[in-house]
């Protein structure tokens, strides 16, 4: 994501300060900047932003994977500054987040939620951070917990239960990444559908946030609040 965030910020006529990888001198790169845009792996998250706190720079976040209570812990600490932390900056996605809260709130028991994601195989992480989000929302609407998620089926399962929500990560080729939501009812079904075929989308949105957030007060936000959908 780093080529495609330089390439989204020449485009747009803005002006990277600095980037830095894994070996590369962090508090240096923050000193020149005023918002950082993090897409790296999930343990590098906590320096990354500790050093942004203790220099008071902006974040956007959108790194995934995070397991257990990490992103739980580091959510108070990001607070401190502001913060735009997202499985996925594409504009596209975040409308599908609406949506999928919506449908989830209006469609009852009746309606069996299934979510199928699929990208390329080279990601490490499943399911994508972006059907977790979808799952939460799914989730919240209809007041159930995790342990409704269901990751994939195999053998004499059972009848499937008015309260579970199926979890499907498909994994090949080059496919930027694709999510669809399901709501199967009787004599009919939804289908929420999102594709991405351009990386671009994710950079460009990703600085449509730090254009946002870097005039903000301290506190998380998501990519909901920089598109005016809350």
């Amino acid at each position: 994501m780093g080529l495609a965030v330089q390439a989204a910020a020449a485009e747009a006529g803005l002006t990277l300060a600095a980037k830095v990888g894994s070996q590369g001198d962090l508090a240096a790169a923050l000193d020149a900047g005023d918002v950082v845009i993090d897409f790296s792996s999930p343990h590098a998250t906590t320096k990354l932003v500790e050093h942004a706190v203790a220099k008071k720079k902006a974040l956007v976040i959108g790194t995934t994977g995070h397991v257990g209570q990490k992103k739980q812990h580091l959510l108070p600490l990001a607070a401190q500054v502001p913060t735009v932390w997202a499985g996925n900056f594409s504009v596209g996605v975040n409308l599908l987040f609406a949506l999928t809260a919506r449908a989830a709130a209006t469609l009852d028991e009746q309606y069996d939620a299934e979510l199928v994601e699929m990208h390329h195989r080279h990601k490490k992480d499943a399911p994508s951070g972006t059907a977790a989000r979808l799952l939460e929302l799914i989730l919240e609407a209809r007041g159930l917990d995790g342990d409704a998620l269901k990751h994939g089926r195999v053998g004499l399962t059972g009848e499937r239960s008015r309260s579970e929500i199926g979890v499907h990560a498909l994994r090949g080729g080059d496919i930027v990444g694709e999510h669809t939501v399901i709501f199967a009812g009787p004599g009919e079904r939804l289908e929420l559908t999102h594709k991405a075929s351009d990386r671009m989308i994710f950079a460009r949105g990703a600085l449509r946030a730090a254009l946002w957030v870097v005039t903000r007060k301290p506190g998380v936000y998501d990519m909901q609040d920089v598109l005016g959908l809350k």
